[in-house]
């Protein structure tokens, strides 16, 4: 079995990311976090094994992540709290939207519009 058919090992937890949509690493390449030439060689984690992500995510499929200190959503300006927290969600919007496509998949296109944009 290929490498990317086995799922990848969560650096915090140990388990497998046996999904896209649970995908940390995914989800910050969807957003514009993480560069996309370091995509192959950035470590996996689950969404709720990092919850400063986590705590951005609105949709009743992610249990809520609460954060102290200064990462917590209530420490930050608010107006960009509100910026993460919209960027975030359509990002696990998007992952869902990934997840139902079938057939081969252009990791490419992955991103939110505006990431693309950025990454050409």
């Amino acid at each position: 079995m290929a490498k990317c058919d086995e799922g990848y090992r969560c650096e915090v937890c140990g388990e497998d990311v046996m999904s896209i949509v649970d995908s940390d690493l995914y989800l910050r390449y969807v957003i514009g976090h993480l560069d996309p030439e370091k995509l192959h060689v950035s470590p996996e984690r689950h969404i709720r094994c990092n919850p400063v992500l986590a705590q951005c995510i609105r949709d009743e499929r992610v249990e809520s992540a609460e954060v102290t200190g200064p990462f917590a959503l209530t420490e930050l300006d608010s107006d960009h709290a509100n910026q993460m927290i919209e960027l975030v969600t359509r990002g696990y919007h998007r992952l869902w939207e990934i997840n139902a496509e079938e057939g081969d998949r252009d990791v490419t296109d992955y991103p939110l519009p505006e990431v693309r944009v950025r990454y050409q």
